[in-house]
């Protein structure tokens, strides 16, 4: 998601550049760095966010560094105690969105915002130069936390849409037919509707690929969930699609 989103800020004339942590990336942080006043993270999970942020490339000690927006999809617990652990003088705001790769390419993210509408209302460019739809959720930490729930209905119904998919192919179902019928009917989701344009669609489950982000995200659900809530729908979830085989 990053290298769109940063295709997006370079088009609407914003001077961005990008920084790559994989391993055999030749990308020069100390580069990086230079002049760096706003930092957006869309690294996988927080292991990663702790590495830029505090570990390897301990962005957060840019003497320039101004405001941090977190982009990828965490567990707001985390998210929650990054402000104690983020000089004061940094705005934080959390900014994870929804879409997949195909909203990005056409600049048209769905963010879920969480921070002061000063803070947002300033940053806001930023988001319309790589969003269409803006949802301000309260203060920091508010918009991870409707990520996540977001991303709970999401796997829900990949986990269902694959099983039902399986399940037609056995009845001898054209799977063009019927998803046509599911889209203008009762069924319709996002992933029955986007099976030709999501880039996870048909993918098997695997730890480093979207779907295995999937179910990173159905952990940080979870793990924000009240004490009492019963979580035994979210993890059969979970367990669907780490099961997860390539669909053709």
């Amino acid at each position: 998601m990053g290298a769109p989103m940063l295709r997006a800020l370079i088009r609407a004339g914003f001077p961005a550049k990008g920084f790559d942590i994989a391993p055999k990336s030749d990308a020069d942080v100390a580069a990086f760095a230079d002049g760096l006043e706003t930092l957006i993270t869309v690294v996988r999970d927080t292991a990663q966010t702790d590495q830029v942020l505090f570990g390897i490339q301990a962005l957060v000690q840019t003497p320039t560094l101004r405001r941090i927006i977190v982009s990828s999809t965490l567990s707001p617990r985390y998210v929650a105690d990054l402000r104690a652990c983020v000089p004061e003088h940094i705005i934080l705001i959390d900014a994870p969105m929804s879409g997949a790769q195909i909203a990005v390419e056409n600049s048209t993210l769905s963010f879920m915002l969480g921070d002061t509408d000063a803070d947002l209302d300033t940053a806001h460019p930023l988001f319309d130069a790589m969003g269409a739809h803006f949802h301000r959720m309260g203060e920091f930490g508010t918009g991870m936390q409707a990520k996540v729930l977001n991303n709970l209905l999401a796997a829900s119904s990949t986990a269902m849409t694959r099983m039902v998919l399986d399940w037609a192919d056995d009845a001898g179902l054209n799977e063009t037919d019927f998803l046509n019928l599911v889209h203008t009917s009762s069924g319709q989701n996002w992933l029955a509707s986007g099976m030709d344009t999501i880039e996870f669609a048909r993918a098997g489950h695997m730890d480093d690929n979207s779907i295995g982000i999937l179910v990173k995200d159905v952990d940080s659900a979870l793990d924000a969930l009240p004490p009492d809530a019963d979580t035994a729908l979210p993890r059969a979830v979970r367990d669907v699609i780490r099961h997860l085989k390539p669909r053709p």
